[in-house]
Protein backbone atom coordinates (compact mmCIF):
# COMPACT_ATOMS: atom_id res chain seq x y z
CA UNK A 1 0.00 0.00 0.00
CA UNK A 2 1.42 3.61 -1.12
CA UNK A 3 2.29 5.26 1.99
CA UNK A 4 2.67 9.16 2.97
CA UNK A 5 3.93 11.76 5.32
CA UNK A 6 1.80 15.06 5.50
CA UNK A 7 2.92 18.09 7.34
CA UNK A 8 -0.71 18.90 9.11
CA UNK A 9 -0.80 22.42 10.82
CA UNK A 10 -4.34 21.78 11.06
CA UNK A 11 -5.44 25.17 8.80
CA UNK A 12 -7.27 24.10 6.29
CA UNK A 13 -5.16 23.71 3.50
CA UNK A 14 -3.04 20.69 5.34
CA UNK A 15 -5.95 19.34 5.76
CA UNK A 16 -7.69 19.33 2.62
CA UNK A 17 -4.42 17.88 1.16
CA UNK A 18 -4.40 14.94 3.54
CA UNK A 19 -7.91 14.66 2.19
CA UNK A 20 -7.10 14.59 -1.15
CA UNK A 21 -4.88 11.24 -0.62
CA UNK A 22 -7.01 10.00 1.53
CA UNK A 23 -10.01 10.09 -1.39
CA UNK A 24 -7.24 7.84 -3.26
CA UNK A 25 -6.83 5.23 -0.73
CA UNK A 26 -3.35 6.42 0.52
CA UNK A 27 -2.34 5.65 3.84
CA UNK A 28 -1.80 9.00 5.08
CA UNK A 29 0.31 9.52 8.38
CA UNK A 30 0.13 13.70 9.61
CA UNK A 31 3.02 15.05 11.65
CA UNK A 32 1.84 18.50 13.39
CA UNK A 33 5.02 20.36 14.36
CA UNK A 34 5.30 22.68 17.07
CA UNK A 35 7.22 25.78 18.24
CA UNK A 36 7.44 28.50 20.78
CA UNK A 37 6.29 31.37 18.33
CA UNK A 38 2.40 30.71 17.82
CA UNK A 39 2.39 27.71 15.38
CA UNK A 40 0.81 25.69 18.28
CA UNK A 41 -2.33 23.59 18.22
CA UNK A 42 -3.20 25.93 20.88
CA UNK A 43 -2.81 28.96 19.60
CA UNK A 44 -5.42 30.64 16.79
CA UNK A 45 -3.08 31.90 13.75
CA UNK A 46 -3.39 30.49 10.26
CA UNK A 47 -0.14 28.29 10.80
CA UNK A 48 -2.09 26.63 13.18
CA UNK A 49 -5.16 24.71 14.36
CA UNK A 50 -6.52 21.68 16.02
CA UNK A 51 -5.48 18.58 13.35
CA UNK A 52 -7.44 16.33 15.69
CA UNK A 53 -11.20 16.68 14.78
CA UNK A 54 -10.34 16.27 11.20
CA UNK A 55 -8.09 13.22 12.21
CA UNK A 56 -11.18 11.50 14.33
CA UNK A 57 -13.26 12.14 11.26
CA UNK A 58 -11.89 10.75 8.72
CA UNK A 59 -9.50 8.07 10.49
CA UNK A 60 -5.58 9.42 9.94
CA UNK A 61 -2.93 9.41 12.72
CA UNK A 62 -1.63 12.58 13.57
CA UNK A 63 2.13 12.68 15.47
CA UNK A 64 3.40 16.08 17.35
CA UNK A 65 6.79 16.88 16.95
CA UNK A 66 8.55 19.69 18.90
CA UNK A 67 11.14 21.61 16.98
CA UNK A 68 12.57 23.50 20.12
CA UNK A 69 15.97 24.96 19.61
CA UNK A 70 16.35 24.34 15.95
CA UNK A 71 13.57 26.50 15.42
CA UNK A 72 15.01 29.02 17.43
CA UNK A 73 18.28 29.06 15.71
CA UNK A 74 16.99 29.58 12.51
CA UNK A 75 14.78 32.69 13.72
CA UNK A 76 17.93 34.14 15.27
CA UNK A 77 20.12 33.90 12.09
CA UNK A 78 17.75 32.05 8.95
CA UNK A 79 19.79 31.39 5.94
CA UNK A 80 16.91 32.42 3.26
CA UNK A 81 16.56 35.76 5.79
CA UNK A 82 13.14 36.99 7.76
CA UNK A 83 9.91 38.38 6.09
CA UNK A 84 8.47 41.28 7.10
CA UNK A 85 9.11 40.80 10.43
CA UNK A 86 10.69 38.25 12.66
CA UNK A 87 9.21 35.12 10.18
CA UNK A 88 11.48 32.87 8.43
CA UNK A 89 9.22 31.37 6.43
CA UNK A 90 11.51 29.97 3.91
CA UNK A 91 14.50 28.15 6.50
CA UNK A 92 11.45 27.06 8.71
CA UNK A 93 9.84 25.75 5.66
CA UNK A 94 13.22 23.59 4.93
CA UNK A 95 13.42 22.83 8.68
CA UNK A 96 9.91 20.88 9.03
CA UNK A 97 10.54 18.89 5.66
CA UNK A 98 14.12 17.42 6.84
CA UNK A 99 12.33 16.44 10.14
CA UNK A 100 9.66 15.00 8.14
CA UNK A 101 11.95 13.03 5.90
CA UNK A 102 13.73 11.13 8.51
CA UNK A 103 9.87 10.32 9.63
CA UNK A 104 9.03 9.40 6.14
CA UNK A 105 12.29 6.97 6.06
CA UNK A 106 11.20 5.41 9.51
CA UNK A 107 8.21 4.95 8.42
CA UNK A 108 9.09 3.69 4.80
CA UNK A 109 6.90 5.72 3.58
CA UNK A 110 6.76 6.94 -0.42
CA UNK A 111 6.71 10.70 -0.44
CA UNK A 112 5.83 13.74 1.41
CA UNK A 113 2.73 15.58 1.31
CA UNK A 114 2.14 19.84 2.18
CA UNK A 115 -1.28 22.28 1.76
CA UNK A 116 0.59 24.86 0.21
CA UNK A 117 -0.83 26.68 -2.51
CA UNK A 118 0.86 28.45 -4.92
CA UNK A 119 0.78 32.40 -4.35
CA UNK A 120 -0.57 32.02 -0.99
CA UNK A 121 2.51 33.42 0.91
CA UNK A 122 4.54 36.23 -1.01
CA UNK A 123 8.16 34.51 0.39
CA UNK A 124 7.62 30.72 0.90
CA UNK A 125 4.53 29.89 -1.40
CA UNK A 126 5.92 31.24 -4.80
CA UNK A 127 6.94 28.66 -8.38
CA UNK A 128 10.42 29.72 -8.01
CA UNK A 129 10.77 29.10 -3.93
CA UNK A 130 9.30 25.65 -3.97
CA UNK A 131 12.52 23.81 -5.56
CA UNK A 132 14.86 25.70 -3.35
CA UNK A 133 13.03 25.03 -0.30
CA UNK A 134 13.09 21.14 -1.80
CA UNK A 135 16.75 21.04 -2.97
CA UNK A 136 17.80 22.24 0.57
CA UNK A 137 15.97 20.11 3.01
CA UNK A 138 17.25 17.35 0.45
CA UNK A 139 13.40 16.47 -0.97
CA UNK A 140 13.43 17.32 -4.12
CA UNK A 141 10.75 14.87 -5.94
CA UNK A 142 9.40 13.72 -2.59
CA UNK A 143 7.39 16.77 -1.70
CA UNK A 144 3.78 16.31 -2.87
CA UNK A 145 1.67 19.92 -3.30
CA UNK A 146 -1.90 18.24 -3.93
CA UNK A 147 -4.05 21.50 -3.96
CA UNK A 148 -1.51 23.51 -6.46
CA UNK A 149 0.27 20.31 -8.04
CA UNK A 150 -1.19 20.78 -11.67
CA UNK A 151 0.70 24.08 -11.67
CA UNK A 152 3.62 22.61 -10.66
CA UNK A 153 6.58 19.72 -12.17
CA UNK A 154 5.38 16.38 -11.70
CA UNK A 155 6.59 14.85 -8.56
CA UNK A 156 8.14 11.12 -8.32
CA UNK A 157 5.02 10.38 -6.31
CA UNK A 158 3.13 10.81 -10.24
CA UNK A 159 5.22 9.81 -12.14
CA UNK A 160 5.87 6.54 -10.47
CA UNK A 161 1.78 6.01 -10.47
CA UNK A 162 1.85 6.36 -6.80
CA UNK A 163 -0.79 9.21 -7.08
CA UNK A 164 -2.94 9.83 -9.98
CA UNK A 165 -2.42 13.53 -11.35
CA UNK A 166 -5.56 14.15 -12.44
CA UNK A 167 -7.36 13.98 -9.64
CA UNK A 168 -4.85 16.46 -8.21
CA UNK A 169 -5.67 20.34 -8.25
CA UNK A 170 -4.25 23.69 -9.81
CA UNK A 171 -5.70 25.97 -6.97
CA UNK A 172 -3.26 29.60 -7.29
CA UNK A 173 -3.80 32.49 -5.43
CA UNK A 174 -5.16 33.73 -1.78
CA UNK A 175 -8.63 33.01 -2.52
CA UNK A 176 -9.98 30.52 -0.33
CA UNK A 177 -13.26 29.98 -2.56
CA UNK A 178 -11.43 27.16 -4.13
CA UNK A 179 -10.72 25.40 -0.26
CA UNK A 180 -14.09 26.28 0.94
CA UNK A 181 -16.14 24.90 -2.58
CA UNK A 182 -13.53 21.21 -1.83
CA UNK A 183 -14.20 20.84 1.88
CA UNK A 184 -17.86 21.03 1.33
CA UNK A 185 -17.40 18.18 -1.13
CA UNK A 186 -15.47 16.59 1.41
CA UNK A 187 -18.21 16.78 4.25
CA UNK A 188 -15.49 18.80 5.94
CA UNK A 189 -17.62 21.83 7.99
CA UNK A 190 -14.95 22.43 11.03
CA UNK A 191 -11.95 24.29 10.02
CA UNK A 192 -10.43 27.65 11.62
CA UNK A 193 -10.37 30.81 9.53
CA UNK A 194 -7.63 32.47 7.86
CA UNK A 195 -5.39 34.66 10.22
CA UNK A 196 -2.29 36.52 9.18
CA UNK A 197 0.09 33.86 10.81
CA UNK A 198 2.64 33.05 13.24
CA UNK A 199 3.59 35.27 16.18
CA UNK A 200 6.48 35.89 14.18
CA UNK A 201 4.57 37.91 11.51
CA UNK A 202 3.14 40.26 14.25
CA UNK A 203 4.90 43.90 14.04
CA UNK A 204 4.97 44.47 17.78
CA UNK A 205 6.05 40.91 18.87
CA UNK A 206 8.65 41.07 16.39
CA UNK A 207 10.08 44.12 17.61
CA UNK A 208 10.12 42.70 21.09
CA UNK A 209 11.98 39.50 20.55
CA UNK A 210 14.57 41.55 17.72
CA UNK A 211 14.86 43.69 21.58
CA UNK A 212 15.73 40.91 23.75
CA UNK A 213 18.13 39.16 21.33
CA UNK A 214 19.80 42.62 21.16
CA UNK A 215 20.00 42.28 25.29
CA UNK A 216 20.02 38.69 25.51
CA UNK A 217 21.30 36.70 22.76
CA UNK A 218 20.84 33.21 24.98
CA UNK A 219 17.93 34.28 25.86
CA UNK A 220 15.52 31.25 27.73
CA UNK A 221 12.23 29.37 26.87
CA UNK A 222 10.65 31.78 29.58
CA UNK A 223 11.86 34.92 28.14
CA UNK A 224 9.81 34.01 25.02
CA UNK A 225 7.03 32.85 27.21
CA UNK A 226 6.64 36.60 28.49
CA UNK A 227 6.87 38.46 25.53
CA UNK A 228 3.45 37.05 25.09
CA UNK A 229 2.62 38.59 28.42
CA UNK A 230 1.88 42.46 29.39
CA UNK A 231 3.28 45.55 28.57
CA UNK A 232 7.14 45.49 28.42
CA UNK A 233 9.58 48.14 29.24
CA UNK A 234 13.72 48.10 29.19
CA UNK A 235 14.79 49.83 32.40
CA UNK A 236 18.43 49.23 31.76
CA UNK A 237 20.66 47.11 29.50
CA UNK A 238 20.88 44.60 31.61
CA UNK A 239 16.98 44.70 33.46
CA UNK A 240 13.29 44.58 32.25
CA UNK A 241 10.34 45.09 33.63
CA UNK A 242 6.63 43.12 32.36
CA UNK A 243 3.38 44.81 33.54
CA UNK A 244 0.19 43.27 33.31
CA UNK A 245 -2.26 44.19 31.19
CA UNK A 246 -5.42 42.91 33.04
CA UNK A 247 -5.70 39.84 34.85
CA UNK A 248 -5.26 37.15 32.79
CA UNK A 249 -2.22 38.46 31.93
CA UNK A 250 -1.73 39.25 35.82
CA UNK A 251 -2.13 35.27 35.72
CA UNK A 252 0.26 34.51 32.36
CA UNK A 253 3.22 36.33 34.21
CA UNK A 254 2.57 34.57 37.73
CA UNK A 255 2.93 31.38 36.25
CA UNK A 256 6.07 32.02 34.93
CA UNK A 257 7.93 32.97 38.07
CA UNK A 258 10.65 31.56 39.88
CA UNK A 259 11.75 32.23 43.39
CA UNK A 260 14.43 34.24 42.32
CA UNK A 261 12.02 36.74 40.64
CA UNK A 262 11.24 40.28 41.94
CA UNK A 263 7.65 41.81 41.86
CA UNK A 264 5.18 44.42 42.82
CA UNK A 265 1.18 45.32 42.54
CA UNK A 266 -0.32 48.52 44.51
CA UNK A 267 -2.33 46.50 47.36
CA UNK A 268 -6.34 46.95 47.88
CA UNK A 269 -6.73 48.43 44.33
CA UNK A 270 -7.08 47.38 41.00
CA UNK A 271 -3.13 46.47 39.70
CA UNK A 272 -1.48 44.79 37.45
CA UNK A 273 1.88 42.04 38.66
CA UNK A 274 4.61 43.56 37.63
CA UNK A 275 8.16 41.34 36.87
CA UNK A 276 11.20 42.70 36.86
CA UNK A 277 13.74 40.10 35.04
CA UNK A 278 17.79 40.10 34.27
CA UNK A 279 19.80 42.04 36.71
CA UNK A 280 18.59 43.69 38.59
CA UNK A 281 19.70 47.01 40.27
CA UNK A 282 17.69 48.71 43.63
CA UNK A 283 16.96 51.72 40.23
CA UNK A 284 15.19 49.21 38.32
CA UNK A 285 13.17 48.56 41.15
CA UNK A 286 12.08 52.17 42.39
CA UNK A 287 11.35 52.84 37.88
CA UNK A 288 9.15 49.73 38.15
CA UNK A 289 7.22 50.72 41.32
CA UNK A 290 6.16 54.13 38.95
CA UNK A 291 5.59 51.82 36.32
CA UNK A 292 3.13 49.77 38.71
CA UNK A 293 1.67 52.80 40.12
CA UNK A 294 0.77 54.18 36.77
CA UNK A 295 -1.06 51.58 35.37
CA UNK A 296 -3.20 50.91 38.88
CA UNK A 297 -6.86 52.21 40.09
CA UNK A 298 -4.47 54.08 42.33
CA UNK A 299 -3.06 56.61 39.27
CA UNK A 300 -4.50 59.48 39.61
CA UNK A 301 -2.95 60.23 43.43
CA UNK A 302 0.39 62.18 43.59
CA UNK A 303 1.56 59.35 45.83
CA UNK A 304 1.00 55.27 45.55
CA UNK A 305 2.41 53.01 47.94
CA UNK A 306 3.53 49.72 45.89
CA UNK A 307 4.24 46.64 48.04
CA UNK A 308 7.62 44.77 46.27
CA UNK A 309 7.36 40.85 46.90
CA UNK A 310 9.99 37.75 46.52
CA UNK A 311 8.04 35.86 43.94
CA UNK A 312 4.34 37.13 44.62
CA UNK A 313 4.13 35.83 48.09
CA UNK A 314 7.37 36.84 50.05
CA UNK A 315 6.48 40.39 50.75
CA UNK A 316 10.03 42.46 50.94
CA UNK A 317 9.25 45.82 51.72
CA UNK A 318 7.03 48.99 50.54
CA UNK A 319 7.74 52.13 48.30
CA UNK A 320 6.25 54.97 47.99
CA UNK A 321 6.19 56.38 44.74
CA UNK A 322 4.74 58.96 42.22
CA UNK A 323 2.93 57.45 39.27
CA UNK A 324 5.57 57.15 36.25
CA UNK A 325 4.54 60.29 33.86
CA UNK A 326 3.90 59.54 30.18
CA UNK A 327 7.52 60.63 29.15
CA UNK A 328 8.79 57.93 31.32
CA UNK A 329 6.14 55.20 29.52
CA UNK A 330 7.22 56.80 26.21
CA UNK A 331 10.96 56.49 26.38
CA UNK A 332 11.06 52.73 28.51
CA UNK A 333 7.83 50.82 26.93
CA UNK A 334 9.23 48.32 24.08
CA UNK A 335 7.10 49.24 21.27
CA UNK A 336 7.87 49.66 17.21
CA UNK A 337 6.59 53.39 17.46
CA UNK A 338 6.45 53.59 13.78
CA UNK A 339 3.88 50.43 14.10
CA UNK A 340 1.73 51.74 16.61
CA UNK A 341 1.95 55.00 15.37
CA UNK A 342 -0.23 56.09 18.27
CA UNK A 343 0.83 57.57 22.06
CA UNK A 344 1.61 54.81 24.22
CA UNK A 345 1.15 55.97 28.01
CA UNK A 346 -2.53 54.53 28.61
Amino acid sequence: MTKAVALLSGGLDSTLAVLVLLKQGIDVTAITYLTHFGCDVSDSSSCSGDPYPAAEQYGFQVKLSHLSDKFINIVKSPKFGHGKNMNPCIDCRILMLKEAKTYMELQGADFLVTGEVLGQRPMSQRKDTFPVIDREAGVKGLVLRPLSAKLLKPTLAETKGLVDRDRLYGFNGRSRKPQIALAEEFGLKEYPPPAGGCLLTEPNYSYRLKELISHNPDFSLRDISLLRAGRHFRLSEGCKAIVGRDEADNGRIESLLTDRDITMIVEDVGSPVTLLTGDVRESDIRTAASLTARYSGAKHLPEVEVSVFNNVSDFLYKIKTPPASDYLLDSLHVIEKKAAGVKVSN
